[in-house]
Parts: structure tokens; sequence; C-alpha cells
């Protein structure tokens, strides 16, 4: 069984008065265990789908099941499997940490849960504000506790959507630590983020969104291997690149200096008959190097027109 099945799942909005289509038909699924990237410009519909995922929005057409359970037919058991650390810092200036979160614990039915709200804390840093109030606490801190508060009823599948947008370093290294322990007793785990190094880094499976549809879907490795392959960096100081290697030219390198490109190549026995072009074409090279590229690059090259799937 899969942690969450989606299936053909659509959404539209009005806009202007005129329909906008935030999902147009997705459908992926995100198995038990795995720490997965949902990854896609602004815009791309990410946060529509985890709201659907969550409850808090309704599809217009289409399924999702988290553990087996409809979102809309039994949402009180999709809801308890799941905990969702929302984008926007969304507290109750009211209480104290740890009121919030025996009170989140409270919405799961969780009697005498500090234990575990001790367990929590203690990896998120927060045990020394656990009697301050909501209000009182930094930004960082305050997200600290939405991470807290979607961890207290133990659910097997964790959403995160952008936990580190605007956080220091500390936070995301002593996040990432506990979410990774967590992924590794069993929990799946489900991460959008704009820090794609953060992807790379973490998960095993990306799926990305452009324009509410699903335009790669792949482990990390494959993705980067099959869409970007790895990289020629040249600077030129004397001539001009060879018509016949403008095809190699990765289409969204943005060049840093005049004569200077960034070719795409599948394997390293490909780098000598460049040189050769370049030879011939009467170029000196200032500068050469390789490098395997990165999420980033990938990213890039679909989100600019690139090649889907």
């Amino acid at each position: 069984m899969a942690a969450i099945q989606i299936s053909n799942v659509q959404k539209s909005y009005q806009s202007a008065g005129k329909p906008l289509q935030a999902l147009g038909g997705v459908s992926l699924s995100i198995e038990e265990g795995e720490f997965f990237g949902l990854l896609g410009p602004n815009g791309a519909g990410k946060t529509t789908l985890i709201s659907i995922i969550a409850g808090l929005n309704r599809a217009d057409s289409g399924q999702v099941l988290v553990k087996g359970h409809d979102v809309v037919r039994d949402y009180r058991a999709a809801r308890s499997k799941l905990g969702v650390v929302p984008q926007e810092l969304v507290f109750d200036p009211f209480f104290t940490v740890r009121e919030t979160l025996r009170l989140q614990s409270g919405y799961f039915g969780i009697k005498n849960n500090d234990a575990w709200i001790d367990e929590v804390m203690e990896n998120l840093d927060l045990t020394n504000k656990a009697d301050a109030n909501m209000r009182a606490l930094s930004g960082g801190m305050k997200r600290r506790v939405l991470v807290a508060q979607a961890l207290v009823h133990k659910p097997p599948v964790i959403i995160l959507d952008e936990p580190t947008a605007g956080v220091d370093v500390e936070l995301r290294q002593t996040l990432w630590k506990f979410i990774a322990r967590l992924n590794r007793e069993g929990h799946t785990i489900v991460l959008t983020t704009h820090y794609l190094e953060e992807a790379q880094a973490l998960c095993n499976r990306v799926a990305m969104l452009k324009a509410g549809k699903v335009v790669a879907l792949d482990t990390m490795s494959a993705l980067i291997k099959r869409i970007s392959g790895s990289q020629m960096k040249i600077q030129l100081a004397q001539g001009e690149l060879p018509s016949s290697l403008h095809s190699l030219i990765i289409p969204a390198d943005t060049q840093a200096e005049a004569n200077s490109f960034t070719l795409r190549i599948t394997n390293y026995a490909e780098v000598e008959p460049i040189l050769a072009n370049l030879r011939t074409a009467g170029c000196v090279i200032e500068d050469l190097h390789l490098q395997q590229a990165d999420l980033e690059d990938v990213f890039l090259q679909i989100m600019g027109g690139g090649n889907p799937q």
C-alpha cells in the first residue's frame, strides 16, 4: 500500500472571471518510507496539491488516498496519518509552546503525550522555550513549533512545505537531522523546497511540477543522469564557439562572462571530439573544467522547456 496515492487530480480556480487551472491531472504514488521531493517553480501547483492531500481543499476530480484512506470520504482516518508543516507562520498568540503542543495532541485525541512532546522539543532545540509565549518567539522559533505541531501525533506520513524558508543554518541542520532520523525509523517524508541542494541531499525520488502537471518523475540519480548528464565549462580566450557545438549549449545556463559556455556531455569520451572541434576552429581555451550536473541543472533545463520525463 502506498503512503500517498494521487490519481488524476484536477483543480481549477476562477481568476478575473476566467478559469485558472492549478492542477491538470496529477497522478503519482509515494511509497511507504520514501523521502520524496515535490519540486516546481512558484505557481506550479505544489501548495494546491498539498492542500488537497491535507483535506484543506477539494479537487474538482480525481482521488487522493493517505495510507489507503480517501481524504474526502474518510477524512478523519486520512488526517490522523498525516502531519503537515505549512509555509505560513500560523500560531495562537495566547499559548506557550508546551500548551500549543498539548492542544495539538488533543486535536488527535492523544492524552498524556508529554514524554513525546519533550522529545520533539529537545530534537528541535525548543526545550528552553517550552514556557515562552508563542508571540514572544522569533520567526525561526515559530517555524520550529510548526514542525513540532506536525509531529505530536507521530504521523506515519509527514509533509514539509518549504520548512526552511527564511530560517538560519542552525535550524536547517537541526531539522534535517531529526527528519532524517524519523525517515530511518519508517516515516514517509514529502518535501517541497526551493533549496534544491537540500532536496538533492535528502530525497530518494523526485516529482517536478510545471503549470499543474508532472513533467519529471524519477529517482534522484536517474533523473540527474538521464536529463542533464555531465557538463563541460569552457572559457575561450580567442575565437568563437563552432556552430557544430551550439546544440550542446545548456539553454538555461546564464553566462557570467563573454565567450564562456557550458556544454552538455553524456560521458567523458565526448570531451576529445569537442576539443578537436575547438582546435580546428582556431579557438584558444583560457579555462576548462568538467563537473557532474546537479539537481539545479536538471530543474533549470526542465523548467526552461527541456526534455520532460
